[in-house]
């Protein structure tokens, strides 16, 4: 039998993880949070959780983009895959500056967030970050954004549009995977 795969959540913080606050929506959520809303992946891999930002990604900076990438580091050896939730308007620049920081990783690096909140009707939270367990344990290695069932090489994404679910697209070069059922 085939042993599962063992992925750490890494939360960062962003609209997947956004919640009701006095001053609006703002991330709120953890990562063990986050997971309680997609319980069947524990049918598909063994999931520890690390909370490392809670920030708005708008607030994202290149010392934030060096403590992702020390913490990927500091766990390398422990875990099959990463999945790394992010706010949407600088995830294609940290996805950027992990596929530079995270050279030639054999290990799969996804990141993943959302236009809406976890809890919220009709999110896309809950298929985003369930594609991206699923291809944090099959598929290949570096660093990905999964989002709204295609996966983008971290080098190439550019986030499109600002309130469609289509949110990314690969910039000259074609997506790596579709995900469908």
């Amino acid at each position: 039998m085939n042993e599962m795969k063992k992925i750490l959540l890494i939360g960062t913080g962003g609209t997947i993880a956004s919640d009701v606050t006095d001053s609006g929506l703002a991330p709120e959520l953890t990562t063990e949070q986050l997971l309680s809303h997609i319980p069947g992946i524990s049918d598909i891999c063994g999931v520890d959780c690390l909370q490392l930002l809670n920030l708005d990604s708008t607030n994202m900076t290149p010392a934030h983009w060096l403590e992702i990438a020390a913490c990927i580091r500091e766990h390398y050896g422990c875990y099959d895959g990463f999945v790394i939730t992010h706010g949407t308007d600088t995830m294609a620049y940290t996805a950027a500056a992990l596929s530079y920081l995270v050279q030639d990783s054999p290990k799969p690096i996804i990141l993943t967030g959302a236009q809406k909140p976890i809890w919220f009707d009709g999110t896309d939270s809950k298929r985003n970050l369930t594609d991206a367990f699923l291809y944090a344990c099959r598929g290949c290695g570096g660093v990905q954004i999964v989002f709204n069932g295609k996966v983008i090489l971290g080098t190439r994404a550019r986030k499109t549009f600002s309130k469609s679910f289509q949110a990314f697209s690969s910039v000259n070069f074609p997506d790596l995977a579709v995900l469908q059922d």
